[in-house]
């Protein structure tokens, strides 16, 4: 059984910087795949940050230039930095782990963390 505990998030103004973590316990760290998400109420979860399998970066369009993912693997975690944030980008953020698809990105998610609340006042 995989844990992934969350950390970080809050409330911030528009322009401000968070920086969410996101620890795997209680797995092997490098069977799974990494990737974070969000979720506004009322609307599909959407992918916002992974690393491609040949370990590059991959954002989504709203995010790309403003967000950065990385990890830490002796210490098993995950992170997002978030810089220049917009009242659009409020939402719950999850962290996942999963398999890779034949495109190699992480899509087939085993895993949730219990999310983490932005909020970006404008």
């Amino acid at each position: 059984q995989v844990q992934l505990v969350q950390s970080g998030g809050g409330s911030v103004q528009a322009g401000g910087s968070l920086r969410l973590s996101c620890t795997t316990l209680r797995s092997n760290y490098g069977t799974y795949c990494m990737a974070w998400f969000r979720q506004v109420p009322g609307k599909e979860r959407e992918g916002v940050a992974q690393f491609k399998s040949d370990g590059t970066t991959t954002y989504s369009d709203s995010v790309k230039g403003r967000f950065t993912i990385s990890k830490d693997n002796a210490k098993s975690t995950l992170y997002l930095q978030m810089n220049s944030l917009k009242f659009e980008d409020t939402a719950m953020y999850y962290c996942a782990a999963g398999m890779r698809d034949t495109s190699g990105m992480c899509s087939d998610i085993r895993y949730w963390g219990r999310g983490t609340q932005v909020t970006v006042s404008s």
